[in-house]
């Protein structure tokens, strides 16, 4: 007398069916070749479908087994999604932090700053973003993030910024550069140079721009990026040289020629926060590690130059 199916079946008619024989399908269920002919078998008789036919010792799928299957990928679908619920729940119980990057500081800088910070706090799940200093000032706003990392001239009444890094901007170049023997570039050298440039609407342009025409300097300019890691990997490749913050060179030191520039263009970033963010003591533990980062990598590259 046929009886209902159980689990146990369905699992065996859908390792079946994706494996294609009953050795593997015993296989993959870690169990013997009869006891897999046999779960099989049951089901046929229960359903009253015929779901195989034995063709030279081999069990080849009905038109009925499709269908099945079909209906079977849909509830371990379904298993799939009860499987992510309970590992969403479970990731609820830890710690969360979020964090947001310009595009200039989403490369070496921020990975290794955080990579750090995560080895101390095991029980932290930690979120990343990227975008432009606007939409950073306003998540923080709105609680979306913990931590933003932005540009300078951007600001507002409900978000707490500090200055991170302030430093001069250096003249990077590939290493066999004609310009790579000299300690210090000046302004006169860059005349008539190629040169990869920022995006013109950028602070970052702005302030080279400003001090270049000042000089009555011309650079040749080869190429505009509004991504500095974009930018960086140009003049390793030998397109050009150009001026950055030495950190949107990091990780790149061993490609790059890194130079003093002078007269220096003071540049800065802000490390921001919302005042009443959750996870206070967290968050302050994390912009600890961005600070000691970035003096770590602004240690180490200004010792070579």
């Amino acid at each position: 007398m046929p009886r209902r199916i159980n689990l146990r079946q369905i699992e065996a008619f859908k390792a079946m069916i994706e494996n294609g024989t009953v050795s593997g399908a015993a296989q993959v269920l870690n169990i013997s070749q009869p006891a897999m002919s046999k779960l099989i078998a049951h089901l046929e008789f229960d359903t009253g479908l015929n779901l195989f036919n034995r063709i030279k010792g081999r069990l080849v799928p009905t038109e009925h087994a499709a269908l099945l299957h079909d209906e079977v990928d849909r509830i371990f679908a379904g298993v799939r999604q009860v499987e992510n619920a309970v590992e969403s729940i479970r990731r609820a119980e830890q710690v969360r932090l979020a964090v947001g990057a310009m595009f200039a500081l989403s490369g070496s800088f921020i990975q290794r700053a955080t990579t750090a910070f995560l080895e101390s706090h095991r029980n932290v799940f930690c979120s990343f973003r990227t975008h432009n200093s606007q939409v950073l000032i306003d998540l923080l706003i709105a609680r979306k993030i913990d931590v933003g990392l932005v540009g300078v001239g951007f600001d507002s009444p409900y978000v707490a910024l500090e200055p991170l890094m302030e430093h001069p901007l250096v003249c990077v170049m590939p290493l066999d550069h004609p310009l790579a023997h000299k300690k210090c570039i000046e302004p006169q050298d860059l005349d008539q140079m190629p040169f990869v440039s920022f995006d013109p609407g950028s602070y970052a342009a702005q302030r080279i721009d400003g001090l270049l025409d000042s000089y009555n300097v011309r650079a040749q300019i080869v190429l505009v990026s509004t991504m500095a890691l974009t930018l960086c990997e140009f003049v390793a490749a030998g397109l050009g040289v150009s001026l950055v913050h030495p950190l949107m060179a990091s990780g790149l030191e061993h490609r790059l020629a890194i130079r003093r520039f002078e007269p220096e263009i003071p540049y800065k970033f802000q490390l921001g926060r919302n005042p009443d963010s959750r996870n206070l003591k967290l968050v302050d533990a994390y912009m600890d590690e961005l600070r000691a980062t970035a003096a770590q990598i602004s240690g180490s590259m200004l010792r070579e130059i």
